[in-house]
């Protein structure tokens, strides 16, 4: 098969997306063991009828067989949008450039009809959502929240798990294993996220202060045992006594390792850089603030390239102006978009639990009852929309920052985090206001609009 790599260069142009679970020759339809439906089908508008609808959920299901062509896209790089094609062979992409040299014969073919193709987008910072909770402890809870991502674009995540005993989190990670082997029928589990409990008690945000302890190496061990490989990234405040020990454990085994819920200093997060933290943890939120005289986690993280930084960007965890601060200080290439959802993302407003707090929801904000923020309902792809919107990013920055940038802060931007030739087949259709047409993960749909 014909490979090309994406030329950089090209405008966008908005559309409309059809399905095509058809294809003609001369005017006839091809033979018995391809396609035999007539109609398109839009799914950017319904005409309100739930049959119709019914129907074309039957049909994109049908297309799921993990190897795809879609065609008539405006395909989304790093740096530019071009009109292109994307082959999707055996769940892994086979294809991506100018239709002009796409290869055929690979069905089913989905007509993207202008609208956007990007790679799919990666969360590695959630809690819970569609009512799981990573702190249940059962594949099924991850498995209502990978079905429940994927509804927004979302293709593959990293469980969060929240202060809690070690038992409690010895069995998260356990099921988070299985569920990353069983898969969810939505978006991936990438593996783990450890957030807390080796935080700082006044920075612990919606984490219980029960559990909040220094890091243990002898828990760690226990973890890693548990997880191996799976263990992608660990939270923890660095000013903690035994927190280098702890950094330099992880990143012995290529565990990314970030600075959060931390009152550490400037000179205490430098230091933790230096003997591996590379990341920050929803920076603004939980740390030590920025002050003229003491910088604090944020004024480093701002100031040392090395760090990475998460922004939850939904106009209530950080400003507008806080967040272009950001945006200048780091650039689109080390800003990590993430939503830190928790159970309620998805489901109406109501009272919920997180890590054994009580938290209301409400269409604005997830809070403690005291009114501190606990996490979030946003979805990545609102996190996308709100990077265009509030910040003026171009949309290559926005989606860069949402499936890339957070594959390469966990080690995974070889096999995933844009539509390169070798790479997961994992791609999210948006329309021209970036709201999610389908996604497709390993080359199979899992989500449709209807």
């Amino acid at each position: 098969m014909t490979k090309a790599f994406i030329p950089m260069e090209q405008d966008l142009s908005g559309g409309v997306l059809h399905l095509v679970p058809c294809q003609f020759v001369d005017g006839n339809v091809l033979g018995q063991n391809m396609f035999r439906a007539k109609a398109r089908y839009s799914l950017a508008a319904g005409n309100g009828n739930r049959a119709d609808e019914n129907r074309r959920a039957r049909e994109v299901s049908a297309l799921s067989k993990g190897s795809i062509t879609i065609k008539n896209g405006q395909l989304v790089t790093p740096f530019s949008i071009f009109p292109g094609t994307i082959v999707i062979e055996n769940g892994i992409i086979a294809y991506a450039g100018s239709p002009e040299n796409a290869p055929s014969g690979v069905e089913p073919v989905l007509d993207a009809e202008g609208a956007y193709i990007t790679p799919g987008l990666i969360d590695i910072h959630v809690h819970g959502g569609g009512g799981g909770d990573v702190m249940d402890g059962t594949s099924g809870a991850l498995e209502a929240m990978g079905q429940t991502f994927s509804r927004w674009g979302t293709t593959a995540f990293l469980p969060a798990t929240v202060t809690a005993g070690h038992r409690e989190t010895l069995k998260a990670v356990k099921a988070v294993k299985e569920a990353a082997e069983k898969g969810t029928g939505g978006a991936q589990v990438l593996g783990i996220h450890l957030e807390g409990p080796y935080i700082d008690s006044g920075k612990r945000g919606a984490h219980h202060p029960d559990h909040v302890r220094p890091p243990s190496l002898q828990e760690l061990e226990e973890i890693w045992r548990a997880a191996g490989p799976l263990l992608k990234l660990v939270t923890l405040a660095p000013e903690l006594e035994g927190a280098e020990a702890a950094i330099r454990r992880l990143r012995s085994r290529d565990v990314t390792v970030a600075i959060g819920h931390s009152n550490a200093t400037y000179e205490q997060a430098v230091a933790a850089h230096l003997w591996g933290a590379s990341h920050i943890c929803h920076v603004f939120n939980a740390m030590r603030g920025l002050h003229h005289r003491e910088p604090g986690v944020v004024g480093a993280a701002l100031t040392c390239d090395g760090f990475t930084v998460e922004l939850i960007c939904d106009g209530v965890h950080v400003h507008r102006a806080a967040m272009d601060l950001v945006l200048r200080a780091k650039g689109p290439d080390k800003v990590v978009l993430i939503t830190d959802t928790m159970r309620a993302m998805g489901l109406p407003e109501g009272r919920y639990q997180l890590g054994g707090l009580d938290i209301e929801v409400t269409k604005e904000a997830a809070r403690l009852l005291t009114g501190e923020l606990a996490g979030s309902t946003l979805s990545m792809a609102k996190a996308v929309k709100n990077a265009v919107e509030m910040l003026g990013v171009s949309v290559p920055e926005a989606v860069r920052m949402a499936s890339y940038n957070p594959a390469r802060t966990i080690g995974i931007s070889h096999r995933k985090g844009s539509l390169t030739v070798g790479k997961d087949g994992d791609i999210a259709l948006f329309d021209a206001e970036l709201n999610p047409l389908v996604t497709i993960v390993g080359g199979h749909v899992v989500y449709q609009r209807t």
